[in-house]
């Protein structure tokens, strides 16, 4: 019985397939782009203007404020974000005075939403609010403005209804 086998030829596949294997390990030192989990995404503060809380003639603070005033930005908010710069919050602007919920899906952080009528007195505050709740948070009677900060700043600021909120950018 003859047992031809082709030496040169099974020689040749068998370097062929350790090669390619080698080359399939011995990638680039540069990383695969990956997109990250929502969950990992941080989005930065964007520092748009300035915003001062007072009650008569005392300042009570002096805050720096990213502005929210397109859909775009008052449906994203301050979700994806893990926290605040110190003495910073978000402005959200709307067109006029109305009825305002808000909900704190995929945001990180517990907040306080202080609920701002058109001539910039505060209206009502909603305080602690835990992050990724779903249900929504309303303000109290009507309001043009809200700015979101970090949760227990108003009571650390002592803020209550009829202070008043002063901003530009």
């Amino acid at each position: 019985m003859n047992h031809s086998t082709n030496g040169p030829a099974l020689i040749k596949t068998t370097l062929l397939l350790v090669a390619l294997v080698w080359m399939g390990c011995n990638t680039p030192s540069e990383k695969p782009s990956v997109e990250p989990a929502p969950s990992e995404i941080n989005v930065p503060f964007r520092a748009d203007g300035q915003l001062e809380i007072s009650r008569g003639d005392v300042v009570l603070a002096s805050l720096t404020i990213e502005i929210a005033e397109d859909d775009s930005s008052r449906t994203r908010g301050l979700m994806q974000r893990d926290n605040l710069p110190d003495q910073s919050g978000m402005l959200f602007i709307f067109e006029g005075e109305s009825q305002q919920g808000f909900w704190m899906g995929n945001t990180r952080m517990a907040l306080d939403l202080i609920f701002i009528r058109s001539d910039g007195r505060v209206q009502s505050i909603s305080k602690y609010i835990q992050p990724m709740r779903t249900e929504t948070i309303s303000s109290v009677g009507v309001a043009q403005y809200v700015l979101e900060v970090p949760a227990g700043y108003s009571d650390t600021i002592g803020l209550v209804e009829n202070d008043l909120i002063t901003w530009s950018r």
